[in-house]
């Protein structure tokens, strides 16, 4: 039960990161000055391959590390992609981007290997 519940939260997880990822990109495109620009379209670009990605990848995720790994790529987009946003609109320390980073690159390669194992 857990296990199900746990997949559908991805799963809309992925897709409210891609809703985020359209408006963002909205926003840097037309609204945003030029040197916020580049920084808010980085963290939209990520939000939104990482929200697609959630949403194809959590029906499939069968098994705990799978579904671990596909969990530590949403915080770790939350943390950087919403660390971008944030120190554009609350002015907020970008500190922890490369914790956020390094969670993702972490994610990938445990679902890489968790991949390996089936």
């Amino acid at each position: 039960m857990a296990t199900a519940w746990s997949l559908r939260a991805l799963i809309a997880a992925g897709a409210v990161l891609a809703a985020f990822a359209v408006a963002l990109s909205a926003y840097a495109a037309h609204l945003a000055d030029a040197h916020s620009q580049s920084r808010l379209q980085t963290a939209a670009v990520f939000a939104f391959g990482h929200g697609v990605a959630l949403a194809a990848l959590a029906p499939l995720a069968r098994r705990a590390l799978t579904r671990i790994a596909l969990f530590a790529l949403l915080i770790g987009v939350a943390v950087f992609s919403g660390g971008l946003a944030a120190a554009h609109f609350f002015a907020t320390s970008t500190g922890l981007l490369p914790y956020g980073g390094s969670l993702l690159i972490l994610a990938w390669l445990v679902y890489a290997v968790d991949a390996l194992r089936r």
